[in-house]
């Protein structure tokens, strides 16, 4: 990948170092992490969402089972669920549409976890609010 504020950088077709020749390439995966020439963040959110999901699925049935307590599935949460989706991310710079989109899948587990709630007035079922959905994982 070139990198450059020189607008002939592009132009290059690759490095050649010794006797070898390095392709040049928009983006590449090192080390787990997506690296684009834009420096842009969005496939690796995209890609840790989708790994995020791939984990949540793998323990859905646990987290919406009745038989464990709220305090371990949020242990299961944060120590399996949540590090898949948030590795490296001392490096991201979010932009606010990313930062929805991890709160959003946030909220979806947490939901799950916490469950529906009965309305006291109604006597209906409903879904909890994202400030509910705070005030309890907090």
């Amino acid at each position: 990948m070139v990198m450059s504020r020189d607008q002939d950088a592009g132009r290059i077709r690759g490095v050649r170092m010794d006797n070898s020749t390095f392709e040049r390439v928009e983006e590449f995966k090192y080390l787990g992490t997506t690296l684009t020439n834009q420096n842009s963040i969005q496939e690796e959110i995209k890609s840790r969402l989708r790994s995020g999901n791939a984990c949540y699925h793998s323990v859905q049935n646990r987290l919406s089972s009745r038989l464990l307590s709220k305090n371990l599935k949020i242990k299961i949460y944060r120590t399996i669920i949540l590090p898949v989706v948030l590795c490296g991310c001392e490096a991201w710079s979010l932009t606010l549409r990313e930062e929805g989109r991890l709160r959003v899948f946030k909220n979806r587990v947490l939901r799950r976890i916490f469950g529906p709630r009965r309305d006291e007035v109604t006597g209906d079922w409903r879904r909890l609010h994202n400030k509910e959905l705070n005030d309890l994982y907090s």
